[in-house]
């Protein structure tokens, strides 16, 4: 399947856009074997203190399901001040 992953912050920098495509083999993926897909391709990922993944406008936990008609996206840590 291939599946459309939007970033922001400086995860934009790490997938060289502000969007990105991959191929996954299989119908569907968990969202923890795509993070860890992400982080295998994308090792920068893995300097970040943590990362989050948002299916269709909400985080996603790491066993739910994502599929080809989900939105992604790539959520960085968020610092205040």
């Amino acid at each position: 399947m291939k599946i459309k992953i939007l970033a922001f912050g400086i995860a934009k920098e790490i997938l060289g856009g502000s969007s990105l495509k991959m191929d996954i083999a299989g119908d569907a993926i968990t969202a923890a074997g795509l993070k860890s897909l992400l982080e295998e391709n994308y090792p920068r990922l893995k300097q970040l203190s943590s990362f989050m993944l948002a299916v269709n406008n909400g985080y996603a936990e790491g066993n739910e399901t994502i599929t080809q008609t989900d939105e992604i996206a790539v959520i960085p840590p968020v610092s205040g001040g």
